[in-house]
């Protein structure tokens, strides 16, 4: 009797309230479609809703969708509604007065998916023109991803007044997918196709792809409908005779195993029909026993080859395209192409960047060991180290600097000083007795290689450490759909040249370097000029050490952080150089450009196995040292010598 007192009162409220609060009157008048919808019936009384232009009724679809609508058993009124315990908060769909009653002898209102479907489809209506553009957002992106016919004339009608230019330009965009799949008019389809033929984005794309969707059909004579492309059955003759059976247009195969399961289930006094079972020992005595059983209609009919043959022939197999304009599947065609072509340069161009961020960050991973092995013909089997004692340096000092800029900016010439004097006293204690002693070296910097692994483990343990960058180096530089590279990529990029202007100014522009390559080529001459060799030593691998970490603290803005993360990089790093021609910056970057460039093609054409790309890259480098055993680049001066 109280929600019935209850319900009066509402009414009676409503009756004296404003003329924009209609909309419970609105909905009794389809209060069956509210109540009990499907995704007929409730077309008409969105219809009904949307015409009436009333503000309330976003709120209302945007609830119902959401399954918050209750009905008043005793009233039929609706209410927006939400439980809390025992009882039911209500709120009125006109005035937004709330109370709350028990949730007794309300019913929950709960639409269905496709009427969920279909109630988003109205809303959308209503977003298109809300003030708020986030929500004008929503739609939009709500349209792009399930586009429907009704959309696009309030889509339209929205463009007029929309003052966001990113917003009308998403509006656009859209416009320009929904009249080339669902305008009426064939000229302005054919005109929206072919505007798209700029656009290698995924959605136009696929729009692209869905006015082109087809079914593969098969008829006596071919119809007349829009073709999309003839098969021959003689390509796949099994699976095209299947397709005869599957429609009804042909008996299906009998197998051999069907045929002994007839015969055994027709055996009568040691004969199948007239025909002896110990006649019964070859196929072709087997089949006709079969045929004869056929005839008699006792098994279905045995499809011979010939069957097989003349079934084919007579039929044509087709696929149909949904669309039935064929001016809009040929323009459509015509542009798909066109995107297509374009999407493959883009490729391309995407694959160059690849390749040219791979190539600098070997080269990175590279220039210090060209340096020592380049320049002073040592083989530093602990050169990952380096780069991994780089990486560590600017996870320790972003412990104490939160700031992610200013960590980095302090963490590089840091990691330069302090595998600058690991190089040094690397070289001082060890290096310099090995001079000469190719083996021996190798064997002592390998030990030094795994020593600093543990020292690594013993202090960060065996989890990956971050390295975080600075926001301004997260995301990418996103050029389309297809072409985009991430930030971090472009930095170490950019970082690489600054290393390579900086080698080359320090190699060919200062006493230093003038001096190292007076005791690269000739170090007894440069010697008896007045040049200390081993100081010259001693700076060069120091030098070539702090690059590597240089490297590291790059390097490790990208990959994981671990006392193991030198392995990922000494063997291309001696790829490089090797491959590049010992002894020669330039030979260097030579050397980084083409296993960047080849490992990435060759993951373009093996995506799904990056372990066989690499195994590919490793022979063709060997294959290449067999042709030219110096490089890229000939060296000079003791490694050319040795």
């Amino acid at each position: 009797m109280m929600r019935l007192v209850f319900g009066m009162i509402l009414m009676l409220l409503s009756a004296v309230s404003v003329a924009a609060q209609d909309l419970q009157a609105l909905l009794q008048t389809h209060a069956e479609e509210v109540a009990k919808p499907s995704r007929r019936s409730v077309s008409v009384m969105l219809d009904d809703l949307v015409a009436s232009g009333l503000p309330q009724v976003p709120v209302f679809l945007e609830e119902w969708a959401g399954r918050n609508v209750w009905q008043d058993d005793a009233t039929g009124l609706f209410y927006i509604g939400a439980e809390e315990g025992d009882a039911l908060i209500i709120r009125d769909v006109d005035t937004g007065d709330e109370a709350s009653v028990a949730a007794d002898g309300f019913t929950q209102l709960r639409p269905n998916g496709g009427v969920r479907r279909v109630i988003g489809t109205a809303l959308v209506q209503f977003q298109l023109s809300d003030p708020d553009p986030a929500r004008r957002q929503a739609a939009l992106e709500s349209i792009a991803r399930r586009g429907e016919a009704e959309q696009l004339a309030p889509l339209i009608a929205s463009l007029e007044g929309e003052d966001d230019a990113d917003i009308r330009a998403r509006k656009e965009q859209l416009i320009t997918f929904l009249t080339a799949r669902f305008g009426e008019d064939s000229a302005a389809r054919v005109t929206a196709i072919e505007t798209l033929a700029a656009d290698t984005s995924v959605e136009a794309r696929a729009v692209l792809s869905q006015i082109l969707a087809t079914t593969d059909e098969v008829a006596e004579t071919l119809p007349d409908v829009n073709i999309a492309e003839l098969y021959d059955p003689a390509d796949a003759p099994e699976a095209s005779y299947q397709i005869l059976v599957d429609a009804g247009l042909a008996p299906a195969l009998v197998s051999a195993g069907d045929i002994r399961a007839a015969l055994e289930a027709n055996i009568a006094e040691g004969r199948v029909g007239t025909v002896p079972i110990a006649s019964l020992n070859t196929n072709a005595a087997r089949e006709d026993a079969y045929a004869t059983l056929a005839s008699a209609d006792l098994v279905p009919p045995l499809v011979t080859q010939d069957d097989v043959a003349a079934a084919l022939q007579s039929h044509v197999f087709f696929a149909q395209y949904v669309e039935t304009d064929t001016a809009v599947t040929q323009a459509a065609r015509a542009t798909l192409d066109k995107v297509e072509t374009r999407v493959g340069w883009a490729q391309t161009v995407d694959m160059t960047l690849d390749g040219l961020s791979l190539a600098s960050i070997y080269f990175l991973a590279a220039i210090g060991l060209a340096i020592t092995f380049g320049q002073m013909g040592v083989i530093n089997m602990a050169h990952g180290e380096f780069i991994m004692m780089g990486a560590y340096t600017g996870y320790v000092v972003q412990l104490f600097v939160p700031d992610y800029t200013v960590s980095i900016l302090v963490a590089l010439p840091l990691a330069f000083a302090l595998t600058f004097g690991a190089g040094v006293a690397m070289e001082r204690l060890i290096i310099r007795h090995l001079y000469h002693r190719p083996l021996e070296t190798l064997l002592a910097t390998f030990g030094i290689s795994i020593a600093l692994q543990q020292i690594a483990k013993n202090i960060f343990g065996t989890q990956a450490r971050p390295l975080t960058s600075p926001d301004w180096l997260s995301g990418a530089w996103v050029i389309s759909d297809v072409i985009q590279i991430s930030t971090i990529r472009i930095a170490i990029f950019v970082m690489a040249l600054i290393f390579l202007v900086a080698l080359l100014y320090i190699l060919k522009r200062t006493r230093l370097g003038l001096e190292v390559r007076a005791v690269t080529q000739n170090p007894g001459m440069a010697a008896s000029m007045g040049i200390n060799p081993d100081r010259i030593n001693m700076l060069t691998f120091g030098l070539g050490s702090g690059i590597a970490g240089v490297a590291g603290v790059a390097i490790g803005l990208y990959a994981k952080v671990t006392s193991e993360m030198g392995a990922d990089y000494i063997v291309q790093s001696f790829m490089t150089v090797v491959v590049g021609g010992v002894g020669n910056v330039w030979g260097t970057l030579a050397g980084a450009g083409l296993i960047g460039f080849l490992q990435k093609g060759i993951e373009f054409l093996n995506p799904s196995n990056t372990l066989a790309a690499q195994t590919y890259m490793i022979l063709f480098i060997i294959l290449f040292i067999q042709f030219r055993p110096k490089g890229i680049v000939a060296p000079k001066g003791r490694a050319a010598a040795d």
